[in-house]
Order: C-alpha cells, then sequence, then structure tokens
C-alpha cells in the first residue's frame, strides 16, 4: 500500500508533490524505477493547485496503479528475477558445489553486465563480445569460459520454460545453429590435453610417498583412480578386504565452513572398484595395526580424533575414516600442498593429485581395458569423458607404436 513520508504543507496557491518519493509496498517510486530501469520523470507528478487530500489521494492512488502495472508477473522479466526463481524453485535437486560455483559466476560476473537486463532487450552478439572478451583478454581458459556460456544456457532455458522467453527469442539464443550463442575458438596453444605421470615419473612418486603420512592416498590414486575427496571420505565401512574391493559412496568437503561427509554429485560416481594388490596389502596391515592396539593407544588415538558431520548430518568420528593417522589424527585434501610443493622443487615436475588419476585411466587403456569397464571404474557419466584416455599420448604409447611401425 501507499504511505505518506511526511505531512505536506497546506498552500492554496503553490503546493508541489512530488510522486517519487512516496512508497509503495515498502519502496519509493524512485527504488522501483531503479530496479526496473525505468524513467524516474514517468512517475512525477507536480500540481500547482493541489488544496484537498482528496486530490493529494488521488495522486498517490495514479502511482500505486503504475507500479502494480510494472511489478506484475506480466511486466518483463530480467536475468535477475529469472536466476532468482530458479535458485529458489529449480535447483533443489543440485549438488553444494554446483549451487556455490553458479552463484560464483553470477554475483562476481554475469550479474553486474547482465543482471538487470531485460530479456527480450539480450542480444546474440553482446553475449558474443562478451565470451571473446573473458577469453582473450581476461585469459580465462577455454574450460572456464565455457562455464559461463552454460550459465547463460542455463538461464534462458529458464526463461522459456516458466514462460518468460518467447519461442522465437529462444531459438535464436539457443537452438538455431546459424545465430545461437557459441564459445569462441580455441586458441591454438590451449592446454587440453590429460596430464599423466611417464613411468620414471611414477617411480619417484613412489619413492618419495613410501613411509610418508600419505601413503595410502597416494596408492589409491595411482592405483584406484580415486578423485582427492573420494579418497579421504572413505570410510573403513566401506572397504572389504575378502572381496578386494572399495565402494565409493562419500567424498570429504569443505561447505560453509564445515568439514562434511556429503554423496558424489553424479549416480555413476557411486561404484565399486576393484583393488590392486598392492594397495590391498597396505589396507590389511594398517587394519591389523589398528586391531593390534593396546589400551593405551586406543585413548591416544579417540584424543587425537575429531568429529566431522556425515551425509546425514550426525557427527562421524574422524577414526572411521581410512586416511586418519595411526594416531587418529584426520587429513584433507589439503594435506597434499606441502608434497605438492615439495616435489616440484626436488624432482622439477608439477604434482597434482588428479594426475595420478589420469595416469590410472590412461595405462588401463593402453591394456585394452574394456571402454564400459574403465568408465564404471573412473566413474564417468558419459563415456566420451572415458574415450579420452584411449587416444592420450604417453611415452609407452609412444614405445609400441614404434614397436609396430618396425614389423610393417
Amino acid at each position: 500500500m501507499v504511505k505518506h513520508n511526511s505531512q505536506y504543507p497546506k498552500k492554496k496557491l503553490e503546493w508541489q508533490h512530488r510522486i517519487s518519493q512516496q512508497e509503495v509496498s515498502g519502496k519509493s517510486i524512485a527504488e522501483w524505477c531503479e530496479e526496473y530501469n525505468l524513467n524516474v520523470r514517468s512517475f512525477y507528478r507536480w500540481k500547482e493547485q493541489i488544496t484537498t487530500d482528496s486530490e493529494i489521494t488521488e495522486a498517490q492512488v495514479t502511482a500505486l496503479t503504475t507500479i502494480q502495472q510494472v511489478t506484475t508477473t506480466d511486466a518483463p522479466k530480467t536475468l535477475r528475477d529469472v536466476y532468482a526463481e530458479y535458485c529458489e524453485k529449480g535447483r533443489s535437486d543440485r549438488a553444494y558445489a554446483t549451487r556455490h560455483k553458479q552463484d560464483t559466476l553470477w554475483e562476481q560476473h554475469i550479474k553486474s553486465k547482465f543482471g538487470y537486463r531485460t530479456l527480450e532487450s539480450i542480444q546474440v552478439q553482446e553475449i558474443q563480445d562478451y565470451l571473446l572478451y573473458l577469453y582473450y583478454e581476461k585469459g580465462y581458459s577455454f574450460q572456464y569460459t565455457q562455464s559461463f556460456l552454460k550459465m547463460f544456457y542455463l538461464i534462458f532455458g529458464q526463461a522459456f520454460c516458466r514462460g518468460y522467453l518467447s519461442s522465437e527469442k529462444y531459438n535464436m539464443l539457443c537452438q538455431n545453429k546459424l545465430t545461437k550463442i557459441h564459445m569462441p575458438k580455441m586458441k591454438f596453444d590451449e592446454d587440453t590435453e590429460i596430464h599423466i605421470f611417464e613411468r620414471e615419473q611414477l617411480e619417484k612418486l613412489d619413492k618419495y610417498f613410501t613411509g610418508t603420512n600419505l601413503e595410502l592416498a597416494y596408492l589409491l590414486g595411482r592405483y584406484c583412480g580415486l578423485r582427492i575427496n573420494e579418497c579421504f571420505g572413505l570410510k573403513w565401512d566401506h572397504v572389504d578386504l575378502e572381496a578386494g574391493t572399495i565402494t565409493i559412496q562419500y567424498q570429504m568437503m569443505y561447505q560453509d565452513g564445515i568439514i562434511k561427509l556429503v554423496q558424489p554429485k553424479t549416480r555413476n560416481a557411486f561404484r565399486t572398484i576393484y583393488l590392486h594388490d598392492r594397495v590391498l596389502e597396505y589396507l590389511r596391515n594398517r587394519k591389523d595395526e589398528m586391531d593390534r592396539c593396546t589400551e593405551k593407544q586406543k585413548w591416544q588415538r579417540m584424543r587425537k580424533a575429531c568429529f566431522i558431520m556425515d551425509a546425514d548430518g550426525s557427527p562421524v568420528s574422524t577414526l572411521e575414516l581410512v586416511n586418519s593417522l595411526p594416531d587418529g589424527t584426520m587429513q584433507t585434501g589439503n594435506s597434499i600442498k606441502y608434497h605438492a610443493r615439495t616435489i616440484q622443487e626436488q624432482f622439477g615436475f608439477a604434482f597434482k593429485y588428479h594426475y595420478l588419476r589420469h595416469t590410472y585411466g590412461t595405462q588401463l587403456a593402453m591394456l585394452n581395458t574394456p571402454t564400459h569397464i574403465l568408465c564404471k571404474q573412473m566413474g564417468h557419466g558419459n563415456i566420451h569423458v572415458t574415450e579420452k584416455y584411449y587416444i592420450a599420448v604417453s611415452k609407452d604409447g609412444v614405445e609400441i607404436l614404434k614397436d609396430h611401425l618396425a614389423k610393417l
């Protein structure tokens, strides 16, 4: 409703009434104009001969009616309106990491550039120019720039499904091959290769991690291809020493300032992995050591342990995690950082835990592992992602090629 901000002086000859300062549903007319990118002057009403309360009320009702017309659902929607509605109603099934990434792209980039624009006012070339700017001038990677493209497709798709965007406009923006927004041409020097460790590098890494606190984490990456969060979220309950398998059901994440165990993002990430003999032997030895702990050692482990949040919201002791240290101290993905710096200094090559996963997939591909089985072991949602490991180039692969060439 409209309400008075102050008492107006009653002058018979000159009395000016500025409608823009009146409040409508908790906001002034000027604030509504700013939010909907409207011309504030169109809401000014000056009258030289306002002498009665009824004339003041009439002016206020005119303002209220106009604003209500602007703020109805039939009014042109902005990208901000669509994204806010999507966040409220349309993404409850999305993983925390996905929601966080979307919010970051929106708040830090897209909102200030396009947030207050109406959907129908957005032109394809505007977005194309923006993507070109991000990729070529800002220097963002191809993959990161692609996440902006996906955000635009998401917002326009939501707008179309909710009836805010015409089919003609949606077709031009997202469907027509000749006009739709698309990625800039990839730079010739863009790094899209799968990074793997060669045999000589693996020998150095094997020797380096032996006997360290992260030996088990290294082995799980090297021989099981686990993602780093899957590695540190692995529980003893999900290790089957008799069958020689581990089951991936959780990953360790840092969310809202709290370390949590959460379910993997995709259905395919839930999987059973068959263990290499070296990993199986290490796990059995670690379990035996835990079972042989004296009463004093058990209490010492409990003193060092802490509790984190389980996937169901209940507390879980870090003693249940496979990668906790023998004394009960918790380890996380951050534990890798020191070793990554040390390896770079000692051996002169970059170490990222995810490169172990790439190496695992490439080695199994070179051994002619059936694609569908490797896809299942890796936890890929798309078999085309798995196929990349079959075309990755390694020194061993080149040697095999040379050997075959010599036989021609």
